[in-house]
């Protein structure tokens, strides 16, 4: 039944009458589910046969989430600091860090308490406080003036890409919100993969807060993967992969945020895009843990596959940053036989030593 307010507005936008249903479930939609399914099952496999692989990519995750999902809206620092904030081995020294120290908190409550974590507007007041808590604006409240949703083009101009839900509405709009998705999880009558997408774009929509709507729809979307079973953001960050595919994220809330206001918007674009995200890790997933597992020592491999992955003319530095688990002294001893066997050789000596790789291992 459509709720009906003051303007004409319609509450429950994502889960009111018939638009779940009226969701277009494409073959590539119904591919994304079965493979996901597929993963989940084989996911308790990996965790049984492999835990100090999962160890290893456990902390690496966490780092790489609150380094990404922070990097999307502009707030950056450098990736030793990122490190030291997010295992709390110093304290946030401007307003970056700040925000990122918040993640990291929000982050950790999600991985370690996720069961008994009841979705609600509180629930969400209260993550949004504790994203917020270290800077001087303090969070944990709905916005009390009305944002929108802009884009600066090239030529430096500003076009509104969205205009959400009113400051005076964002309480009714969340109250509603919550109702709607918890009576479609509980009844079961459709599939949490299609219900998680429909609750973030909402939320995204409604925009409740004046700062970090962003953040918090990332990490309200890891705790509802958590909830439904499917627990690769715990191994592979997912925020990361959204920053790697920023352009089809922002393209896919447009496509499905355009009538939304009525009622009338199509959930199809955004609904493909977060399930390929989350398909898109869960491979990443068992690509690296089959590496990691069947290598003979997990933290060499690591150490390999991390100079794989880095740019020519890096740095030990660069490596501990991917690698937080090993030691200094493990790496260079990785280190020192890929030189002997040729595949890496190093220009400069101490702190300012560069390594180079040799262009037939590159």
């Amino acid at each position: 039944m459509d709720v009906v307010i003051t303007g004409g507005f319609r509450l429950m936008k994502s889960f009111e009458g018939e638009n779940l249903e009226r969701l277009t479930l494409t073959h590539s939609l119904l591919q994304a589910m079965r493979q996901l399914g597929e993963f989940r099952g084989r996911q308790e496999l990996f965790k049984q046969q492999s835990p100090q692989a999962l160890d290893s990519l456990r902390q690496v995750a966490v780092i790489q989430s609150a380094e990404s999902s922070n990097r999307i809206e502009g707030v950056v620092a450098p990736p030793k600091r990122i490190q030291e904030l997010v295992e709390e081995k110093t304290i946030p020294r401007n307003r970056s860090e700040q925000e990122i120290a918040g993640y990291r908190d929000v982050l950790k409550t999600i991985h370690g308490s996720y069961p008994y974590i009841g979705l609600s507007p509180g629930v969400v007041l209260q993550f949004h406080r504790d994203l917020m808590q270290y800077t001087s604006s303090g969070g944990g409240r709905w916005k009390a003036a009305n944002n929108k949703i802009t884009e600066t083009q090239p030529d430096g101009t500003v076009r509104v890409r969205f205009e959400p839900v009113a400051a005076h509405l964002t309480p009714i709009y969340m109250e509603d919100l919550h109702g709607g998705f918890h009576r479609q999880w509980q009844s079961g009558s459709v599939d949490r993969l299609l219900l998680i997408p429909a609750y973030v774009l909402d939320f995204l929509c409604i925009h409740p807060f004046l700062d970090g709507n962003g953040r918090m729809a990332r990490l309200l979307t890891l705790l509802l993967l958590y909830q439904a079973r499917f627990e690769v953001g715990r191994y592979i960050s997912l925020e990361r992969v959204v920053e790697q595919t920023k352009e089809g994220y922002y393209d896919s809330l447009q496509a499905s945020s355009q009538g939304w206001h009525k009622g009338r918007h199509d959930l199809r674009p955004w609904t493909e895009y977060l399930l390929g995200v989350l398909t898109r890790a869960y491979r990443e997933f068992e690509e690296r843990v089959g590496v990691l597992a069947s290598a003979r020592g997990a933290k060499t491999q690591m150490v390999t596959d991390a100079i794989h992955r880095l740019p020519d003319g890096f740095r030990i530095a660069d490596i501990e940053r991917l690698c937080p688990t090993v030691s200094r002294e493990m790496i260079r001893v990785v280190m020192n036989k890929l030189k002997r066997d040729g595949v890496i050789w190093c220009v400069g000596a101490g702190m300012g030593a560069v390594w180079r790789k040799h262009s037939n291992n590159s």
